[in-house]
């Protein structure tokens, strides 16, 4: 009888073991497709975020005295046309003549 009540518990701890892995794994894969959720949703905003950006110059006798950055109606900032960005974004939005 010892053999059996022996080979019992042995195989009860095999059991338990197989349990814990499996939890263990449930728990991973979890807690992997939280992860993949937040960066999903991470990614989603900054993509709502930066999609309708634009802007527009505000002109005072044919000069542009400032550019307004829009995010769909919101006005984001004012940016000076004579500083660095300023010029950058004018050079990529000028008309050909």
């Amino acid at each position: 009888m010892s053999e059996n009540g022996t080979e019992t518990a042995a195989q009860e701890t095999n059991v338990t073991n197989a349990d814990a892995t499996i939890d263990e794994t449930v728990q991973t894969a979890e807690q992997s497709t939280q992860d993949i959720t937040a960066q999903v949703a991470e990614t989603t905003e900054s993509a709502e975020n930066t999609e309708d950006v634009s802007y527009h110059t505000v002109e005072k006798e044919g000069k542009v005295t400032a550019i307004w950055e829009m995010q769909g109606r919101k006005h984001i900032r004012t940016i000076d046309p004579r500083s660095n960005e300023g010029k950058q974004i004018l050079e990529l939005f000028e008309t050909a003549a």
